[in-house]
C-alpha cells in the first residue's frame, strides 16, 4: 500500500509548484519527497524521537490538526495522508486546511475505501475483535470526501485507486493475488482499497491574469489632413 501511495504522491507533487508545502500526519509516508518547493516539511501531533534529523526532514509539532499554527493564505500544497477517517474532528481540519491555502493553492488527500474488500475486512473486525486498520476511526468513500469539499469551494478530481488485492497479511497469499491488481484497475477500479484524491481551492471573483500589454502609442498621420488640401486647391 505504501509502495503505491508513494508512486502515485510523485506522480502528483512533482509538478506543483510555490513555495510553502506540508505533509500533516503520517511521518511514514513521505508524501513531498519529489515535490521540489523550496520550504517542504511534516506537521505530526507527537513529539519525534530524539534521534531525529529536523534539518533533513524538518518538523512542526502541534497539539491538534484541528488548530494549525500557519497564517491563512500562506501554503501552497497540503497533503492528508489517512488523517481524516481517524480524526475526531474531520470537518473542522478541513476547514482549517481551507483556511491556510492560498487561492489557487492544492490540496492531497489519501483514504481508505470503505467500499472494497479492505473495508469489508475492516467492518468485520470490528465484531471479529481482530484489528485490521486502526480502531477508533471511520473509513469516508470519495463521494462523500467530495461534498465536503466542494462546500468549501474545494474542487476535487475523479481520484485514483488502488490496492485491489484481497487483505493478506501473508506475502504468499499477496503474490497469487497480484493479478487483481492490474484487472481491477481495468475492470473495477472504484473498488480499490485505498485512493488518493486532488482537490484546489477556487476563490470566486479571482482570476488569474498575465502581464498586461501596453497599448500601442498613437502615430502622427503622414501627409497633409484632407481638409488642408481641399482649402489648399480653393486657394
Amino acid at each position: 500500500m505504501r509502495d503505491w501511495e508513494h508512486a502515485r504522491l510523485d506522480e502528483l507533487t512533482t509538478d506543483i509548484f510555490g513555495f510553502n508545502a506540508t505533509q500533516i500526519g503520517v511521518p511514514q509516508i513521505q508524501a513531498l519527497r519529489a515535490n521540489r518547493m523550496p520550504h517542504t516539511w511534516t506537521t505530526i501531533a507527537s513529539m519525534p524521537s530524539s534521534d531525529h534529523d529536523n534539518e533533513a526532514h524538518p518538523l512542526v509539532v502541534v497539539q491538534q490538526f484541528d488548530e494549525l499554527p500557519f497564517a491563512s493564505a500562506s501554503i501552497d500544497l497540503i497533503v492528508l495522508p489517512h488523517v481524516l477517517e481517524f480524526a475526531q474532528q474531520p470537518h473542522q481540519i478541513l476547514r482549517e486546511v481551507e483556511r491556510v491555502l492560498i487561492p489557487e493553492g492544492q490540496l492531497i488527500i489519501c483514504g481508505f475505501n470503505p467500499i472494497s474488500l479492505w473495508g469489508a475486512r475492516h467492518a468485520l473486525s470490528r465484531l471479529s475483535e481482530s484489528d485490521f486498520l486502526p480502531q477508533g476511526g471511520e473509513l469516508i468513500s470519495l463521494p462523500r470526501l467530495k461534498d465536503w469539499l466542494k462546500f468549501l469551494n474545494m474542487e476535487v478530481d475523479d481520484g485514483c485507486f488502488g490496492c485491489f488485492a484481497p487483505p493478506c497479511e501473508s506475502e504468499k497469499w499477496l503474490h497469487r493475488f497480484a493479478f487483481m491488481e492490474q484487472l481491477g484497475d481495468k475492470w473495477w477500479p472504484f473498488f480499490g482499497g485505498v485512493y488518493v484524491a486532488h482537490a484546489i481551492k477556487r476563490v470566486r471573483g479571482m482570476h488569474l491574469v498575465g502581464p498586461a500589454l501596453r497599448s500601442k502609442k498613437a502615430t502622427a498621420p503622414q501627409g497633409v489632413p484632407a481638409t488642408n488640401k481641399i482649402h489648399q486647391r480653393r486657394k
